[in-house]
């Protein structure tokens, strides 16, 4: 059975197009994403961003931004 966590961690980040929200200000000390086959997104900071991204399916970051969206979370 395939793991689709491992899928997304498999995924060779080198050359994705990193994107900081509209909302960020000009210190550029933002999150950024990167979208995913299938849907998917990895997250990072841009401060930090030798640090491993955070990696979300489809369904889950849809259910982040709109618990955020809420104010859920």
């Amino acid at each position: 059975m395939n793991d689709p966590r491992a899928e997304l961690y498999a995924y060779d980040l080198s050359a994705a197009r990193w994107r900081k929200a509209r909302a960020s200000g000009p210190e550029h000390n933002c999150v950024e994403i990167a979208d995913l086959p299938g849907g998917g997104v990895a997250v990072r900071d841009s401060k930090n961003a030798h640090v491993k991204p955070l990696r979300f399916g489809a369904a889950e970051w849809s259910a982040f931004r709109r618990n955020i969206a809420s104010g859920s979370i």
